[in-house]
């Protein structure tokens, strides 16, 4: 607006203030969103998509640990080699930090629901 030369917060009468209206259609789309967190919140009943994408969670929260501590331990079975078996060291140990996964993301959804 260089060719407006009246100092600031002066406008010219019948002009809309596009700013304000901005602000204000951001105003109301933050309180549509937060009208429906509030009751996604208050339902408790969840639907069968939450708790398909809760199952898919688990099992990558598994499966991920699991292969990579397999990986790691044929890795190891090649280059160290002897009578431990490091493929199965690392099944067992991604076994067990991916059940750990799991334990921390539903307990942590469950969390919420309270």
């Amino acid at each position: 607006m260089a060719a407006d030369r009246r100092p600031p917060g002066r406008r010219q009468a019948g002009r809309t203030d596009r700013g304000a209206a901005e602000r204000e259609a951001f105003a109301r789309r933050i309180g549509r969103k937060e009208q429906r967190k509030i009751r996604g919140r208050q339902e408790r009943r969840r639907s069968p998509w939450f708790w398909a994408g809760m199952f898919g969670l688990v099992g990558w929260s598994v499966a991920v640990p699991t292969v990579l501590g397999t990986y790691l331990g044929v890795k190891l079975d090649e280059w160290v080699g002897g009578r431990a078996s490091w493929t199965l060291t690392g099944l067992l140990i991604g076994i067990g930090l991916g059940c750990l996964n799991a334990w921390f993301w539903v307990r942590r959804e469950s969390d919420r629901e309270e």
